[in-house]
């Protein structure tokens, strides 16, 4: 690809496109930052206006990671096409993992909605998605890091709303580099930013049915919580000890490898 990639604003003017950024500038452990323009993380690309496509286009991307399933695929439609550029589908869910669910939250009643997400139940769902895909899509991340530290960068990482499985996504790549996890956790929680958020859809968009209540019950499921992260760093220590057996063991790092992805994801 020979077009001279483009640095993005801080503030990206893409219209249909969500929760769009780019990584660089975060700090390491050891003193050094992320390159800009290396590492990209959004929401879904299915509905990109042409200047949306446009803007993408001129980054320079090599490779697109859609971690998006079946079903979200087929609700949301594919991602447009990016000339040039390489598209990866990992899904990180399966097609009809939760889809019970996800039928209720877009239908349900407001008395469905407490008896399913009230209570603190929302919030433990999600702590528990994210404790599962850290201890059972180890292939998957792998499968990341290794083709970052190939040849796919720069690189762009979604999924539907950009904070989940992209979110995940993105830390355990930034825990590979040795990026502070207080830095991590800070390009997290800038998924809740009102201008990135994924736009809630319901089957019924009358007053009640997207009353404060209910829009206060599904925000647990929408939102980036610092608490979900947590659960993910938990389940690696839980499971593996230790961050670096996690990236060694779980994940299959070798030395070269991490090395590798330093040199390419790092300002020298």
């Amino acid at each position: 690809m020979t077009q001279t990639p483009q640095v993005p604003p801080a503030d990206s003017p893409l219209v249909e496109v969500r929760n769009f950024r780019d990584v660089g500038g975060l700090p390491t452990v050891d003193g050094r930052r992320v390159r800009a323009g290396r590492l990209f993380r959004s929401g879904h690309l299915a509905h990109a206006t042409d200047a949306d496509t446009a803007f993408l286009g001129g980054l320079g991307l090599h490779t697109v990671f859609d971690f998006r399933n079946a079903s979200d695929i087929s609700l949301e439609g594919p991602d447009v096409t990016l000339p040039g550029v390489r598209n990866v589908n990992i899904p990180l869910t399966d097609p009809a993992d939760g889809a019970e669910f996800w039928t209720m939250v877009r239908d349900g009643a407001l008395d469905q909605l407490r008896h399913i997400l009230g209570d603190g139940k929302a919030a433990a769902r999600m702590a528990r998605s994210y404790r599962h895909i850290i201890t059972t899509r180890t292939a998957d991340h792998s499968r990341l890091l290794h083709a970052l530290a190939e040849d796919s960068m720069p690189a762009l990482l979604h999924c539907a709303a950009g904070k989940d499985r992209a979110g995940l996504s993105v830390a355990v790549t930034l825990l590979a580099v040795g990026v502070e996890r207080e830095a991590i956790e800070a390009d997290y929680l800038k998924s809740n930013d009102p201008h990135r958020r994924y736009k809630i859809r319901r089957s019924d968009n009358s007053p009640a049915a997207m009353s404060p209540e209910v829009m206060e019950l599904l925000s647990p499921l929408f939102g980036a919580d610092a608490a979900y992260l947590t659960a993910a760093y938990d389940a690696i220590a839980a499971t593996w000890g230790s961050t670096e057996t996690y990236l060694t063991e779980g994940l299959g790092l070798t030395p070269d490898v991490r090395e590798r992805l330093r040199d390419r994801l790092l300002e020298s």
